[in-house]
C-alpha cells in the first residue's frame, strides 16, 4: 500500500483489532516518534504484547513487515510543524556552519551514549574470547559489512588470526568450516536481519564463539550470541546507513580492541612496529 498516513490508518482499522493489538495501536499512536527508533522487541516489549502480534499488526495494516509500518511511521510524522527536529537533522535553512554542528553534536552524542551503554564485564568476556580465538571472521551485510571490514583491518595490525568474510555465500560457507576454538565477530545494527539468523544459527551448529555489535540487545540476532555489545545511536528507518551509527559501532570496536591488546600488550607493540615499517614501503 502507499504510505498514506499510518495513524489514519490505525484509526480507521482500531476498532477491528484485537485487544492485543489494540495495546500496539494505542502506544503507537502516543509514542509516535519514539516508535519509529524501536525495534520490534522493544516495542511489544513497551506495549506488553508479543512479537508475533507486532508482525500480525503490522500485516493486518496492509504492511509487508515491521520495517514497513516503521517508515510508514516515519513518513508519517515527517515534515510535521509541531515536531522538532531530530538532534542532528540537517534543515534546508541551516547555513554550513549550521549544519557542521549537528553532524557533529549527533557523531559525538553517538559515542556519548555508547560510552554510557558499555558494560564492562561484556568487554571482558568478548576480549577474552577474541584473544583466544585460533581464528575470528568479522562479518555483516550491507553498511555492517564495511564496519567488519575495518574492524579485520584494525585488529590485524596487531594479530594474525582476524579475516573479514564479504560475501553472503562464502559466510556460510566459511562458518560451516568453524571449530569450537574460533570465533565470529558481528555487526548489525537492527540485529534482526535474515543473513545474519542464517549465519548465526551455522555458527552455533559448529559450537563457535559469536560477539554481536548491535543497537538492539533483545533483538533475534541477540539470542544466538555469547556476547553482546550495545552500541549507541538512535536510527530511523529514513536514516538507513547513518554515519553516526557508525560512529557508535566504530568506538566501540576501538575500545574492544584496546582491551584485546591489553592481554598481552607487548606482543601486540612489537606486531605493529612490523605492520608500521611493512607499510612505510607503500608511501612515496
Amino acid at each position: 500500500m502507499p504510505f498514506g498516513n499510518v495513524f489514519e490508518k490505525i484509526n480507521s482499522e482500531y476498532y477491528q483489532l484485537t485487544s492485543a493489538e489494540k495495546k500496539v495501536a494505542d502506544y503507537v499512536v502516543i509514542h509516535q516518534q519514539k516508535t519509529q527508533f524501536m525495534s520490534i522487541s522493544e516495542l511489544a516489549e513497551e506495549s506488553g504484547v508479543a512479537e508475533a502480534t507486532i508482525s500480525r499488526f503490522c500485516r493486518r495494516l496492509d504492511y509487508k513487515g515491521y520495517n514497513a509500518f516503521k517508515l510508514a511511521v516515519a513518513n508519517s510524522t515527517a515534515g510535521r510543524p509541531d515536531t522538532l527536529p531530530t538532534q542532528g537533522e540537517v534543515l534546508p535553512e541551516d547555513s554550513i556552519e549550521e549544519m557542521g554542528r549537528k553532524v557533529y553534536a549527533a557523531d559525538r552524542d553517538a559515542m556519548a551514549q555508547t560510552l554510557e551503554l558499555i558494560r564492562p564485564e561484556a568487554i571482558r568476556r568478548a576480549a577474552d574470547i577474541l584473544f583466544s580465538a585460533e581464528k575470528v571472521l568479522c562479518m555483516g551485510q550491507g553498511g555492517s559489512m564495511l564496519l567488519a571490514q575495518e574492524c579485520a583491518h584494525l585488529f590485524s595490525t596487531s594479530m594474525p588470526n582476524f579475516t573479514a568474510v564479504v560475501d553472503s555465500h562464502m559466510q556460510a560457507i566459511a562458518a560451516s568450516h568453524l571449530t569450537p576454538r574460533d570465533a565470529v565477530l558481528y555487526y548489525s545494527y537492527s540485529g534482526s536481519t535474515e543473513e545474519l539468523l542464517k549465519n548465526l544459527k551455522i555458527v552455533r551448529e559448529r559450537k563457535a564463539m559469536a560477539i554481536l555489535i548491535t543497537r538492539f540487545p533483545k533483538s533475534p540476532g541477540a539470542a544466538y550470541a555469547d556476547v553482546v555489545l550495545q552500541c549507541g545511536s538512535r536510527e530511523g528507518p529514513l536514516q538507513v546507513g547513518s554515519v553516526a551509527a557508525r560512529v557508535a559501532q566504530l568506538y566501540l570496536t576501538d575500545v574492544l580492541f584496546h582491551e584485546v591488546c591489553r592481554r598481552d600488550a607487548a606482543r601486540c607493540a612489537a606486531t605493529r612496529e612490523i605492520v608500521a615499517e611493512v607499510l612505510s614501503d607503500k608511501h612515496i
